[in-house]
């Protein structure tokens, strides 16, 4: 049965010896350690700094890995096919993004997959993607007539820098659904849909927007 009891004060009105005044700071010592408080381990704030950053990098890699799968991917020029637009060396931004709200159109310049017939066809090494200018859209009638290109009748307008030499004519056609003709701004020296077809919706990787390097050529596409 336990007591309750209260300590009496010293004579001279001071609390006993090992009393506590109100709001002193007190160390409390676990029991069998000898009255000495234990410290923490050194290593404790070292190993949560580890793990903090463990996680920010796994998050970054994360992210980075999203952003390039969906959004934006960098690409190298090896040829001259779309030159002066891009030159040997250039590398290049692109949008991955961007044809999710809205559709392709004549004058983008877009990254897709190699059609097979490019290996054969074009004597090209083994690339994987390709890099071209859409000409015309689907159900678009193209073709050509000496260095001149037509759609739907009318001359082209072609804003953008390019070869005024047009090399291999094109073929009177109509542009299939979903599928675009694509060709290179340097149009005698690009082996494009004038030779393997049009290129499907399903095989454009994105759009390019940007030449951030070298520095020289940084500009907007």
């Amino acid at each position: 049965m336990l007591a309750a009891v209260t300590e009496a004060p010293t004579p001279n009105g001071d609390r006993a010896d090992g009393a506590i005044e109100p709001g002193a700071a007190e160390a409390v010592a676990p029991a069998g350690t000898g009255g000495a408080p234990r410290s923490r381990p050194r290593f404790m704030p070292r190993l949560r700094t580890l793990l903090e950053w463990v996680a920010v990098l796994a998050v970054a890699l994360v992210v980075a890995i999203v952003v390039r799968t969906y959004v934006i991917q960098t690409y190298y020029i090896p040829s001259i096919s779309m030159e002066p637009t891009l030159l040997v060396g250039d590398h290049i931004l692109v949008l991955k993004a961007a044809y999710r709200f809205t559709s392709p159109a004549i004058g983008d310049v877009v990254v897709f997959k190699a059609p097979p017939q490019e290996h054969n066809a074009c004597q090209d090494p083994q690339v994987q993607d390709l890099v071209k200018r859409i000409i015309a859209l689907p159900g678009d009638q193209v073709s050509s007539k000496g260095n001149s290109i037509y759609v739907n009748g009318h001359l082209l307008a072609q804003p953008w820098q390019h070869t005024v030499a047009l090399g291999t004519q094109i073929r009177t056609q109509v542009v299939g659904p979903n599928r675009f003709f694509v060709m290179g701004d340097n149009r005698p020296e690009s082996c494009d849909s004038r030779v393997w077809g049009t290129v499907p919706r399903t095989d454009v990787i994105g759009k390019a927007v940007l030449i951030f390097w070298p520095p020289s050529r940084l500009s907007i596409i």
